[in-house]
């Protein structure tokens, strides 16, 4: 069945998004929910790493459409930190930085 970002960022992006949440909230820092997520899940990337990969401003382009699609749905919530890093052109490894600076 047809769902907002089919299956894999429908799963994917939740994730991340409740990651950069807990960040935002105080419970970890972006090194220690990315080390926590690759250790104990065994990802190969972090949340935060991987939306750095993604592009903040793909990440942001998502979340928008599906929160105007479903503005009530809490998955779909917005991230101040996310929003901020976009609007300061910090879109992660193809701008050279967004949570983590690349060189």
């Amino acid at each position: 069945k047809d769902t907002p970002g089919f299956i894999v960022n429908r799963l994917l992006v939740p994730y991340i998004m409740e990651a950069i949440r807990l960040h935002e909230r105080g419970h970890g820092s972006k090194e220690d929910i990315d080390v926590a997520m690759k250790l104990g899940a065994g990802y190969p990337m972090g949340p935060f790493e991987l939306s750095d990969y993604v592009g903040l401003d793909t990440m942001k382009f998502i979340m928008d459409g599906w929160t105007a699609k479903d503005p009530d749905n809490p998955l779909f919530g917005q991230s101040e930190l996310l929003n901020k890093l976009v609007a300061e052109g910090k879109y992660g490894r193809k701008t050279g930085e967004g949570f983590y600076k690349y060189k």
